[in-house]
């Protein structure tokens, strides 16, 4: 028998780009640019990621290690202001086992040099599964991703 339980917990994290805002908005709202810098482990290859971005819309990305657990998420979007804001709602399963769900705010606010974005996620962790640093350091390591597409872009 599952022991069950629900888990909340919240973390902010708060980058400079190189950018102005409507490029760094630009980078969440097509499939392509996503794929280019979204996934937290190299080795993990997308098997899927599906993206219809607009309000009511929905995103779905498969991932994992090859022939291991895979990593489902799925999202709704809720709210989108072009260039300033996005707010969307997620699940994740392991394989067919849900393991959290959560609300993500991202803000794009333009500052000197560039954007200050803020992302802000509020998750409940479910079922023994309470790892909201691994969850921070995955949501790092993809944003880590988007500050090198973006310095990348500004250099070429």
């Amino acid at each position: 028998m599952i022991e069950r339980s629900a888990i909340p917990a919240t973390f902010t994290i708060e980058r400079h780009y190189p950018a102005k805002p409507a490029r760094v908005f630009a980078a969440w709202a097509s499939v392509e640019a996503k794929a280019r810098w979204a996934y937290c482990d190299e080795a993990w290859k997308p098997q899927l990621h599906e993206l219809d971005f607009r309000v009511g819309g929905r995103e779905r990305a498969i991932t994992g290690p090859a022939g291991g657990t895979r990593h489902i998420f799925e999202a709704v979007y809720w709210d989108i202001v072009p260039d300033e804001r996005i707010i969307f709602s997620y699940d994740m399963h392991l394989d067919a086992r849900r393991i959290s769900v959560s609300l993500s705010t991202i803000e794009f606010l333009a500052e000197a040099g560039g954007t200050r974005m803020r992302f802000t996620e509020q998750g409940v962790f479910l079922d023994g599964y309470d790892d909201i640093a691994g969850r921070e350091e995955g949501t790092r390591i993809g944003l880590d991703n988007l500050e090198r597409m973006l310095r990348h872009a500004e250099a070429a």
